[in-house]
């Protein structure tokens, strides 16, 4: 493994950020990676991983490790998330605590700032996200009202679409790193294997639009990924979505499969981008009763204890 050269006094390290479902953490980190390396939706509890994105600069290198939304679980696959925060949480050498700019602090940010007064040797920064959905008037309420929920080592504005900010999150971080030589070779965006990436833009595809009970019901794994035999331009993607119940998988499908042409349609254009490559993409979808409550399907489904 290749390595830049850098500074003696370079600094390498880990922060997450942490919040309740759809504050914009995966939209804050892939705006400081520079690219597209977790998958957005308006709709909660759509991070479903640790996912980390690498950002590079000659004077660090700040490895931001996604997590999916804090919350009470009701299944027990919300339970092996939070359970996978939690641990996340005292891995990192820094935390961000992402709250809105344009909503109430509210009982879910107060459970996550007890949580976090929990960790006592990690500085955590409080970050205001989504400041562009917000007057001036109430970024400075919301900075006051986040100032009183905890204690904090910094409290920082932001927005991710505009871009304001962005440079002062990642030097607030930033100084809490330890020094070090960078941790991944130059250029590397991210350390999640092409197939999960792929499977995560399946499944972002197939949130666009859908009601609001199934986003949490959807699961995608891919089952194969290779070269066409005696092509080097086209990939062949074989990748199977899962719901909870026939109802769910209609609406997916849609009226003559409309709807799911449509969601391949979407995926296969995000995964040619990302893959730099042409690919023909065969999605199916079948019905796996309950898989969110069930142990075994939760495994088979990548979901660890």
């Amino acid at each position: 493994m290749q390595y830049v050269t850098s500074p003696d006094n370079h600094r390498a390290g880990f922060a997450c950020f942490v919040g309740r479902p759809n504050v914009g953490k995966s939209t804050l980190m892939n705006a400081l990676v520079g690219a597209k390396v977790a998958i957005t939706s308006s709709k909660p509890q759509t991070t479903r991983r640790v996912i980390r994105g690498i950002v590079h600069r000659p004077d660090a290198q700040l490895i931001i490790v996604d997590t999916p939304g804090l919350h009470r679980p009701r299944t027990l696959l919300g339970e092996r998330l939070d359970s996978l925060v939690l641990s996340t949480l005292t891995e990192v050498d820094a935390i961000g605590f992402c709250v809105p700019a344009n909503e109430p602090i509210g009982k879910g940010d107060r459970f996550i700032a007890d949580k976090l007064a929990a960790v006592k040797k990690t500085p955590v920064i409080a970050v205001v996200t989504k400041c562009d959905l917000a007057s001036r008037e109430q970024i400075a309420e919301q900075l006051l009202a986040v100032s009183q929920v905890g204690e904090f080592a910094a409290i920082v504005p932001v927005s991710a679409q505009s871009g304001e900010q962005l440079d002062v999150v990642a030097d607030v971080l930033i100084e809490h790193l330890p020094e070090s030589p960078p941790l991944y070779e130059d250029g590397r965006l991210t350390d999640e294997p092409e197939q999960v990436l792929v499977g995560e833009l399946i499944r972002e595809a197939a949130l666009e639009g859908v009601r609001d009970e199934l986003p949490h019901s959807i699961a995608v794994v891919v089952d194969e990924m290779l070269p066409r035999e005696g092509r080097d331009d086209l990939l062949d993607i074989y990748a199977h979505l899962f719901v909870e119940r026939p109802s769910q998988k209609a609406i997916i499908i849609g009226h003559k499969g409309e709807r799911l042409r449509e969601v391949g349609t979407k995926a296969r254009k995000q995964i040619e981008a990302l893959l730099g490559t042409r690919v023909y993409l065969d999605l199916r979808i079948s019905v796996a009763k309950d898989w969110q409550r069930d142990p075994k399907q939760l495994r088979r489904l990548g979901f660890f204890d």
